[in-house]
């Protein structure tokens, strides 16, 4: 009797586990990819970090007014930076290295392999959420270090929480946004066109408490205000209870579900712009 091979034995295996295992490995291989890039690792890492040191020390002194009372407003950054990095993990990222792939053909050379869509599509994702938890704990670490920003112990689930459903609704967003650009060059400024007015309008780099109302209300809109929204509830010191901002994390993730919808609409694994 001539033994098995792993194929043969592979094929016996439930196809739910063996997609499990298949979105683990696609997620290593993009983890490998995403820390031998270069750009990628200084928008995701490098970028957040200069971000929350020049904005907390360009007001170090000052104080901003949240609900509950005021804080340090190097306190406040924090907060708002991790909002920054998990888009950048989540958005910017995916949205530029998935438009290169597709237009390089890399996406369709994989989708023509035995790897099922759903792990091609989980594992990438799952890189998304593990870089956004990383840029997380990088950037507590810091304002912990450097700033005397502690995220009190009762709302610690309520950061990771927010931080997971928006790296994943970011995720969606970024998939939705990769499957309408078509030219792989356009795809960063895009995305930056797209995103930085969105940081100034929702308490990512100026405090929601001394813009103008109107601006308040347009951002109030969009996810990236309500993201930072969560994060500071959950970072507040003058939170009370859990610091579940429920809302805001249930507008956040009806953006994702959108963004998925369309991703599911239109993406493709075939290049556009040829």
């Amino acid at each position: 009797m001539t033994a098995r091979t792993a194929p043969a034995r592979a094929a016996e295996r439930p196809w739910a586990g063996l997609a499990v295992r298949l979105a683990v490995h696609q997620f290593r291989y993009d983890l490998r990819a995403f820390v031998r890039n270069r750009q990628s690792r200084f928008f995701t890492l490098v970028l957040p970090v200069l971000f929350l040191v020049i904005f907390a020390s360009l007001f170090h002194g000052n104080t901003v007014t949240v609900p509950g009372g005021t804080i340090s407003t190097s306190v406040y950054y924090v907060p708002g930076i991790i909002t920054l990095g998990i888009i950048a993990a989540a958005f910017v990222n995916l949205v530029i290295s998935v438009t290169a792939q597709r237009e390089s053909g890399t996406l369709k050379r994989r989708r023509a392999t035995p790897v099922p869509a759903a792990s091609i599509i989980a594992g990438r994702a799952l890189t998304s959420v593990v870089v956004a938890l990383g840029i997380t704990v990088l950037l507590l670490g810091l304002g912990w270090l450097f700033y005397r920003a502690a995220v009190p112990g009762r709302t610690a689930a309520a950061l990771a929480v927010a931080v997971i459903v928006g790296a994943v609704s970011f995720c969606c967003l970024g998939f939705a946004l990769a499957s309408v650009i078509r030219d792989q060059d356009a795809a960063q400024p895009i995305t930056q066109a797209v995103i930085l007015p969105l940081y100034f309008i929702s308490g990512v780099f100026v405090a929601v408490s001394v813009l103008p109302h109107w601006l308040a209300d347009i951002a109030s809109v969009f996810p990236v205000r309500h993201l930072a929204a969560a994060l500071l509830a959950a970072y507040n010191p003058h939170t009370t209870g859990a610091g579940f901002a429920w809302g805001d994390l249930l507008i956040v993730a009806l953006w994702g579900i959108a963004g998925l919808a369309i991703a599911l609409w239109r993406f493709s694994w075939v290049p556009l712009n040829r």
